[in-house]
This record gives C-alpha cells, structure tokens and sequence, in this order.
C-alpha cells in the first residue's frame, strides 16, 4: 500500500447525486495543501446506484479509491472499513451529502498542524431539519447522564485525524461501533473548530427514528455501566420503599384503617415489583446480548468489490 499525506475517507449512502460535485470540490481544496493524497468512497449497499458512479470515477482518477460492501452495515462500520484501507499521515472523515463543507478541510488541516492529533469540525450552526436537532440533543443529554462523558452535539464525524489515532482505532474491534465515542476512548489530544454547515439539497437522512434508538443504547451500554448501576440503586429503593409499606400496613391493620386486609396491598406490590424485576432483566438481556455478539467474532463488514485499492 502506498502511503499518502492525505486521505479522505468518505461513507456513502443515498448520495450518488453529489458524488461528483463532491470529488471536484474536494479535489480543488486538497491540492492547495497537498497533491499526495487519496479518496476512498464506501459504498454502503446505497439504492440510488452510488457505486457506478464512485466506479465511473475511479476510471478516471486513480486516486479515487472505492469499497463496495455485501450488504448496508451502517455508517459506522463502513467507516471502520474505509479507515482499515486508508494509508494518509492525516485522514479525514466526513459525510458524503455536503453538509460538511470540503473548502473547511484546509482550516482543519491548518489547525492540525499547532501539535494537534484530533481536530474536530464544530458545526457552530446546524443546517438540519428540527427532528435530527432535537433528537441530536437528546442523545447528547441521555449519553452524559448515563456515561459520565462530555459530549458535544455540534460534533459528529467530521474532522482531521493523525495516523496514530487512527491505528490505535483500527485495533479496536467492538462490534457495536460509534467512531466519535471510540475516538474520544482514545484520549489523544484534541481541540474543535468552528466549521460552516450546509443544508441537506436532496433526500433525507438514512438515520430513522428507529436507527437513532438502537445506535444510542449501543453506544450507551458500549461505554458505560452505569444503567446497571443504576438498577442496583432501583432495587435497593424498591426494598426500602417495601419495608415502609410493611410498617405502613402492621400499624393500619391495629388502628382499624385497612378495612379489606391484604388486597390493594398485594395488587399494587405485584405489579410494581414485577414491572421492576422485568426492567432489570432488560438491563441485562441487553447487556448480555452484547456480549454475545461480540464473542461471535464474525467480521464488522464484508467487501464484495474494491477498486484502486
């Protein structure tokens, strides 16, 4: 593998109508800072025929590099994928529907360049639609709560990253994958920068409702332990609460106030002990499912093609 100064790491999903627009803006911006460097679009099984046109590319610039997977991994791991195959002293991430601008590459790359590992691109104004911000923060709020870890909403993936965080990256393998939060485990050091974000021109997010729950309790029981604690602390209150009950119900029963002994009692402590025990045992199903598929070992995407690589 020839190593580059600069590489581009790019997943793709829904957008093969910016494909060449982004090349072309990327390409100009790049050259100024270095003309070493390489892209390398994952093709995530996106339905709108991205890997013809990342192909179709490839052609015509073999620095344009492409990795079609089997089947749609998610983001996340076609991340994974592209960084295994990327060989720059710097690497890049970063979406490929231009909301983040290509043109703040070069400030990135400048602000590297103080001593810096990570330098992350501050989306100071977010261009999203008012579901992805609303729901962005929630996850940021939850994450910290149950984590313990400062998060940042106005930072995603986008971002410049020196070739020794990324091959302590590479040997990270969990299966339930969040870059941010695993860059942020490594602990290299890092600052962020304000960078401008653009509107979304066409689709819409590949991030459904239901996508964002399961990658936040992924990322969550991933990196954080405190939703068992915190099931610790919730059955130590449910006995404190019984054993108040219990006193509760001895003295009503000698003053006269129970009139029908044992039935509302009996109803409400089933109920609510059951509702817990059954919240508990989520806790650790979830946990345990984990577990289980990380000791499966099976591979964090499959590659059914390559191109220049």
């Amino acid at each position: 593998m020839n190593n580059h100064h600069i590489s581009v790491v790019i997943p793709v999903y829904g957008c093969s109508t910016y494909l060449y627009e982004l090349y072309f803006r990327l390409k100009n911006t790049i050259e100024k800072i270095n003309p070493d460097f390489e892209f390398i679009f994952i093709n995530d099984a996106s339905p709108d025929g991205a890997w013809n046109v990342i192909v179709e590319m490839a052609r015509k610039d073999s620095r344009v590099k492409g990795i079609n997977l089997s089947r749609n991994f998610g983001q996340h791991y076609a991340i994974t994928a592209g960084l295994d195959h990327c060989s720059g002293e710097w690497i890049i991430v970063m979406d490929c529907d231009l909301q983040d601008q290509p043109e703040e590459i070069f400030n990135l790359y400048k602000k590297a360049q103080e001593g810096w590992n990570i330098v992350y691109g501050r989306r100071y104004e977010r261009k999203d639609k008012l579901f992805k911000r609303i729901s962005s923060r929630v996850f940021h709020f939850i994450f910290q709560k149950l984590s313990n870890i400062r998060t940042d909403y106005t930072i995603a993936n986008f971002g410049i990253y020196s070739k020794l965080v990324i091959d302590e990256y590479k040997k990270m393998k969990e299966q339930a994958r969040s870059f941010t939060s695993l860059i942020n485990y490594l602990g290299f050091k890092s600052c962020s920068i304000n960078v401008k974000h653009n509107m979304r021109y066409d689709g819409k997010s590949s991030y459904t409702f239901k996508k964002l729950i399961r990658l936040s309790i992924d990322v969550i029981l991933s990196n954080s332990n405190k939703p068992l604690k915190m099931a610790v602390n919730l059955g130590l209150i449910v006995s404190m609460i019984s054993f108040l009950l219990a006193i509760y119900n001895i003295i009503a029963y000698f003053t006269g106030i129970i009139k029908v002994p044992g039935f509302t009692t009996t109803v409400f402590s089933i109920w609510f002990v059951g509702g817990l025990i059954m919240l508990i045992l989520g806790i650790l199903g979830l946990y345990i499912g984990k577990i289980f598929d990380q000791v499966k070992g099976r591979q964090l995407y499959i590659i059914s093609e390559k191109i220049n690589l």
